[in-house]
């Protein structure tokens, strides 16, 4: 039923590298990302090389955070397979990021790599925001194709089914929820289609509203849609780890962190609030990208 997972498989000598349809659509969502972050970077001004230059340690470092995050709600949700056999962890192939935690460890490296250009952290952090909300929609299709990150069983239209290989414990009896008739919320469906109309809300705000937008407005605009989606989705997902047990996933109270700190950045942005630590949004970005020197050849 449903999509093979795994598109191709390439033979070396005796190790088989299975190319993924998840993997593949990570990357795609990553490129398109960058492709609108260049834009925008463009509309302000500025040179959209940097975005480029950016787009690979960011990925990098996102991935290792969502591994390590993934990893690190798992122990705290009370499981030790990770903690009895380490070398599972590297073991990405089989599954297990969170996003949040990606994009917690990867605005740590871009706050570092536009300090070293002398470039604008809120201009990338404007940029990447839509960006991420259109990519990580385009990688919910891996989900799809995975069954996993579905929700509980419902009798809506649009529900999938679940084989029955991939189904959660609290599902497995296939007396009580045949295969044939079970359906399932796609909550993965849930959380895209939410980024893509909150990322095209954006857009159009900037499109719309042009220059007139303080920098860091749009990265905490971003915060709060990714904020209250996930943390809205993470109720019809029982198999997130709880965080310590407690009524909340650690994934839902992320979230709310993340949609708090979004509308504390727009507030102080907009002037409405004053802090020591940040200045208010300007409409000016001033600070200029540093260029590599041009190598002779």
């Amino acid at each position: 039923m449903g999509i093979d997972p795994i598109i191709y498989t390439i033979r070396l000598g005796s190790f088989d590298i299975p190319i993924r349809w998840y993997g593949l659509l990570i990357v795609a969502g990553a490129v398109a990302a960058a492709y609108y972050a260049a834009w925008y970077v463009k509309r302000r001004g500025h040179d959209s090389e940097v975005v480029w230059d950016a787009m690979v340690w960011m990925l990098i470092s996102g991935i290792i955070g969502a591994r390590i995050g993934y990893v690190a709600a798992d122990i705290m949700g009370g499981n030790s397979r990770y903690l009895d056999d380490p070398v599972q962890i590297l073991l990405i192939n089989q599954g297990g990021l969170n996003i949040l935690w990606g994009v917690i460890i990867g605005a740590a490296v871009m706050y570092y790599y536009t300090k070293r250009r002398n470039f604008d952290f809120w201009l990338l952090a404007d940029a990447a925001g839509p960006g991420l909300l259109i990519g990580q929609a385009i990688g919910r299709l891996g989900n799809y194709i995975n069954q996993e990150l579905y929700g509980p069983p419902t009798n809506l239209p649009w529900g999938i089914p679940i084989d029955a290989a991939h189904r959660l414990s609290q599902w497995a009896d296939l007396t009580q929820f045949p295969v044939e008739t079970t359906r399932f919320h796609p909550t993965f469906a849930y959380e895209a289609i939410w980024n893509l109309v909150l990322a095209g809300l954006i857009v159009f705000l900037i499109i719309k509203k042009g220059d007139k937008i303080p920098s860091g407005v749009i990265a905490g605009l971003w915060l709060i849609a990714a904020g209250v989606g996930r943390a809205w989705i993470e109720l019809f997902r029982p198999d997130q780890p709880r965080f310590f047990n407690a009524p909340a996933s650690t994934s839902m109270i992320i979230s709310i962190g993340f949609a708090l700190i979004g509308i504390f950045i727009v507030l102080v942005k907009l002037g409405k609030l004053q802090v020591g630590f940040m200045k208010p949004g300007t409409l000016d970005y001033a600070q200029k990208p540093v260029r590599r020197p041009h190598r002779a050849r």
